[in-house]
């Protein structure tokens, strides 16, 4: 065959390929701060109605919409509130299943027509959605904001903007803008909080873009996008991937071709904050005469497989990488390795890059029960087990969660997390665990420990009310110190210390609509530096808010 035949059978192929794909094998991730369907799957697992990996989110709409379909199948598994829960998370994404049916074109603005909204009637409101055969698009706003008041005064939080998603053949996209305004400041990134990142211009408005494009196939999945993630089981804070640091661009592989195996990748682009003086330079125009500052570049890829041995027990172990080369390495392109091994090929005899390990286990193999451990390794040394004066660099967190006994829609958490000096840190500040200076893993970063207890209370249909208690301390950051690297006991003082008991009720009015209600009493003490001022101190803070979009 010439070449030139060649070249046209290929591309006749892959046209034959594209074209006839199925609509609705497509995958766009949901939110991860979209938590009342998290937690809807989350009960749904316990409950052992469907079965999910919950080491690694965000989930697929795809995916969701699958698990609420195989629920839908056992419906009479289900409590009536559960049955009620269903039935609107299905108004959703329930468009992402076949069997809505995509035979005509149909656009509709507000929810359409009262005659569109007569054919579909259990379709949540949109602020404009189109479907057909090819092509599916949605549009919503972003709107919200919420109110603190306390002894230190007000705190606002506002936020307004878009989102998008659509689906082509077997390619899917999504994009979402907020402009966020706050103040005072509640999220920086010295502050020991679970608040999301930003305020990345040091003031109190900042924007954010999250968004990609997806492409899939039968058992697995591929994108670039900029979004946010979490790794490692939890209810109070992931401590391998904590999703509260600002969002950055990568590259994304989720394969599943098995029942017991599930795989996931990324390679992603970070902020190191740190200028590159061989880089910068000085610039003169008419504006005058200013020093353009460039930063280094650093880089992070990362890996999780996850098996089921037995049916509701997933077994999960990974590792990543941060690394500060000046372009992108092809070895860390390769989603199957093992990074620490690549890094000593290609920094033998220099300061190597900053690796990690994890591992994670998940069983709801017990009816109505999670247990869960996540394990973080930073630095291992074998010797170090048997020198009570050295300590390897660890986090690991073990918790469980108990559904509806003895009451049935009643759940109870507790969980605890330790982490030992210098887990999550590195002394080179091209290669910290961080993006634009906050930390990916978890939000109490190194030498701290968390308890955490709540009873969760879901008497109707997406009402949940949250009653917590929250004890976490930090000791000396020893990076701020000067000391050596070992040698670093755990603990070995209380540096911060945070107290809080808190109830919280929230009621998601329509798909997305959520409105809350809160208050804590809370006393955190010790390093000022660590907590906002706002909060600093013995606080009685009520919390009002109200939000539409993610």
């Amino acid at each position: 065959m010439s070449d030139i035949r060649k070249r046209i059978f290929f591309f006749l192929l892959i046209n034959i390929i594209l074209l006839n794909t199925n609509l609705f094998s497509q995958e766009i991730p949901q939110s991860v701060r979209n938590t009342g369907i998290y937690e809807f799957l989350d009960e749904l697992a316990n409950n052992q109605i469907i079965s999910i990996n919950s080491a690694v989110k965000p989930y697929s709409r795809l995916f969701i919409s699958q698990r609420l379909k195989e629920a839908e199948g056992k419906k009479d598994l289900l409590n009536p509130r559960q049955q009620k829960e269903l039935e609107f998370y299905l108004m959703d994404f329930g468009k992402e299943l076949k069997e809505e049916g995509h035979n005509g074109a149909t656009a509709q603005w507000l929810n359409g027509t009262k005659a569109q909204r007569s054919n579909s009637p259990h379709k949540r409101f949109d602020l404009f959605y189109y479907h057909d055969s090819l092509f599916s698009l949605t549009i919503n706003p972003i709107l919200g904001g919420e109110i603190f008041a306390n002894s230190s005064g007000k705190a606002i939080y506002g936020r307004n903007g878009a989102e998008v998603r659509g689906y082509i053949q077997k390619w899917g996209f999504y994009a979402s803008l907020r402009d966020n305004h706050e103040k005072p400041i509640l999220g920086l990134p010295e502050y020991l909080t679970q608040r999301p990142g930003g305020h990345l211009k040091g003031t109190s408005d900042w924007s954010e873009m999250q968004g990609g494009i997806t492409y899939s196939w039968k058992w697995g999945n591929a994108g670039l996008v900029k979004d946010n993630m979490q790794w490692g089981n939890n209810y109070n804070g992931a401590n391998i991937f904590g999703g509260n640091n600002p969002s950055f661009v990568q590259l994304r592989l989720h394969i599943s071709p098995v029942k017991w195996f599930d795989f996931n990748y990324f390679h992603g682009w970070l902020n190191s904050m740190v200028v590159d003086s061989a880089h910068s330079f000085w610039v003169s125009n008419s504006y005058g005469t200013s020093y353009r500052e460039v930063y280094h570049k650093k880089y992070i890829a990362a890996n999780m497989f996850t098996f089921t041995p037995f049916k509701n027990l997933n077994v999960s172990a990974g590792n990543s990488i941060v690394y500060d080369n000046s372009s992108v390495n092809p070895g860390y392109l390769m989603p199957l390795f093992f990074y620490k091994s690549i890094d000593h090929s290609l920094t033998y005899g220099i300061v190597n890059m900053n690796s990690q390990m994890f591992f994670d286990i998940s069983s709801r193999q017990i009816k109505y029960l999670h247990l869960y451990a996540t394990w973080f390794i930073d630095e291992l040394s074998y010797s170090r087990f048997t020198n009570k004066n050295e300590w390897n660099f660890f986090s690991y967190k073990a918790g469980f969660r108990l559904d509806d006994l003895p009451v049935q829609n009643l759940s109870l958490t507790t969980e605890f997390t330790y982490t030992y000096p210098l887990a999550f840190q590195h002394n080179v500040p091209t290669l910290t665990y961080q993006n634009a200076g906050f930390n990916l893993g978890y939000y109490l970063k190194d030498n701290s420990r968390e308890w955490y207890v709540a009873l969760d209370y879901r008497p109707i249909r997406t009402f949940d009310v949250n009653f917590y208690f929250l004890d976490a301390i930090r000791g000396p950051d020893y990076t701020e110190l000067g000391v050596n690297r070992l040698g670093n006991p755990p603990l070995v003082s209380v540096q911060w210390h945070n107290t809080t008991t808190g109830l919280k009720v929230s009621y998601q009015v329509i798909n997305d609509l959520y409105t809350w209600f809160s208050f804590a009493s809370s006393n955190i003490r010790g390093d000022a530096r660590w907590s906002p001022e706002y909060f600093f101190g013995s606080k009685n803070t009520v919390n009002l808010g109200v939000s539409f979009g993610f």
